[in-house]
């Protein structure tokens, strides 16, 4: 049986002595561990204009070191919530699609709008302006979030 020479074993040794080195170095760092952090201020939700749905929209802001991702939201009692992304279906026209999850990506934001990423709420509440609806939102990673939203007519 033949000894390994000393060059074949001296790089998986340095392979490893350096992995653990820089392991160790974004530990010390502060990136090892970083969880998303989430904040949600108050939402909006459309007056409704039709007997069918209404959205809701808001923004979340994520300062943490990980992705999350939205997962689902509950309504108010006796409505439906679901995410819903408005997609063009050729000529002009637009239709609603719904939407399993959203990434809110490490240190930026998930802004919802009318023309992107919405809650749909079906079916519609009856809503005067100022009025607030509480909204729980589901992640995969953190907790739900309990956020409300503002009735405000639509265009606002």
């Amino acid at each position: 049986m033949t000894r390994p020479s000393v060059p074949s074993v001296l790089v998986p040794l340095l392979t490893a002595l350096v992995t653990l080195g820089m392991l160790t170095a974004w530990t010390a760092a502060g990136n090892a561990g970083r969880s998303a952090r989430l904040s949600i201020p108050e939402g909006r939700v459309l007056i409704p204009s039709g007997a069918e749905a209404t959205a809701a929209f808001f923004t979340l802001r994520n300062t943490g070191g990980a992705d999350d991702v939205l997962t689902g939201v509950t309504g108010p009692a006796g409505h439906r919530a679901m995410l819903s992304r408005t997609v063009d279906i050729g000529h002009n026209a637009r239709s609603m699609a719904m939407v399993r999850a959203a990434t809110v990506p490490a240190g930026g934001t998930l802004t919802m709008t009318p023309t992107t990423l919405d809650v749909m709420v079906s079916p519609p509440p009856r809503l005067a302006p100022g009025d607030r609806l509480t909204f729980t939102l589901h992640f995969r990673d953190s907790p739900p979030r309990t956020v409300r939203a503002r009735a405000v007519p639509p265009g606002r």
